[in-house]
């Protein structure tokens, strides 16, 4: 398709991925606010353009470009907020923390393939590229969908496995 017709279609010019997600924000009534941790980022814009909620309008990779009635349309919807949680980013060790779980068993339940990656992202420590690693992202609705998914784990034994015990996800295989 012909950028320049698409461009030409649109109301205004396109929205990038961080404009997307502050609308996203404002509409939800938690407005991002600079200095301040984020409410919506552009991963729950990418979740949403992966889910065909909106389209993706740029060839680069490092960022996104959407159209402006699309992000409206989605601002109005009735179940915008959990949309949003259900597509908000977790790393592992947040993940492990939500599901009450050490980080190693999380680790074992990515291993067993329970869950994958919904992205990686470089993150820098420090200011040097030396510092920088990637890290997984994983979508909170599927964090939160793994002890209905996995019935056969006594997930409150799960839970009390103390420090330095073996986790009884390590003898299960894929």
């Amino acid at each position: 398709m012909d950028r320049d017709a698409v461009a030409a279609g649109l109301p205004g010019d396109p929205l990038s991925g961080r404009q997307a997600a502050d609308r996203i924000a404002e509409a939800l009534g938690t407005p991002n606010v600079p200095g301040e941790p984020t409410v919506v980022t552009a991963f729950v814009v990418r979740r949403f353009m992966a889910a065909g909620l909106l389209t993706e309008l740029s060839g680069n990779p490092d960022g996104s470009l959407v159209h402006p009635s699309q992000v409206a349309e989605v601002c109005i919807r009735a179940d915008l907020a959990e949309l949003v949680a259900a597509n908000s980013p977790l790393g592992p060790d947040q993940a492990a923390a939500r599901l009450g779980v050490r980080r190693t068993d999380w680790d074992h339940m990515v291993r067993l393939g329970w869950v994958t990656p919904a992205e990686w992202r470089e993150v820098q420590f420090g200011t040097s590229r030396a510092g920088a690693v990637d890290v997984p992202l994983y979508r909170t609705a599927e964090v939160d969908a793994l002890p209905a998914a996995h019935s056969e784990v006594d997930w409150s034994a799960l839970r009390a496995v103390g420090k330095g015990r073996r986790s009884p996800l390590a003898a299960l295989g894929r």
